[in-house]
């Protein structure tokens, strides 16, 4: 599990998301909420400035995408992604992660499980949505009707 990291002593002057960048899986999903965020935040590998934040190990930025504020707080894991999304004005996550406990921990397992399966996860998120972060196909509902297709036909 990634060790949740709430302060740093070495503040960036803007917002940075802190991500692998040698993951596949990563950089597709980093793609897709840049557009998300728009320019509220910047996306950084942990491999470019790793060393900015010396008071964070650097395997700890192996586990887990970082987003640092300003003031030095910093949202580990999938809070990470759900503060990203509140900087950009979709606030319902983040808050939903800070007051239900149910709801935090469901997330940082899930967000544990992917992190240790980021090679399969990739391969999934390409079969659901294709190669192209910037414009996803929908696979994902050609599969959904062709199962319920199928799922009728062995039935009835």
């Amino acid at each position: 599990m990634f060790k949740k990291i709430t302060k740093t002593k070495y503040p960036p002057s803007s917002p940075i998301l802190v991500w692998d960048g040698e993951c596949k899986f990563c950089k597709w999903w980093k793609t897709r909420w840049e557009l998300r965020t728009k320019n509220d935040l910047s996306f950084k590998t942990y491999q470019e400035v790793a060393a900015q934040f010396p008071d964070i190990p650097e395997k700890e930025f192996k586990k887990a995408s970082r987003l640092i504020e300003i003031d030095g707080c910093v949202y580990s894991g999938s809070d990470s992604a759900y503060r990203s999304l509140y900087i950009a004005g979709d606030d319902k996550w983040h808050i939903w992660y800070a007051k239900e406990g149910w709801f935090q921990k469901i997330s940082d397992l899930g967000y544990n499980h992917i992190a240790k399966n980021r090679n399969f996860y990739y391969k999934a998120t390409i079969v659901l949505f294709g190669k192209d972060p910037e414009k996803p196909a929908f696979y994902w509902m050609y599969y959904l009707l062709l199962f319920m297709f199928i799922f009728l036909f062995l039935i009835l």
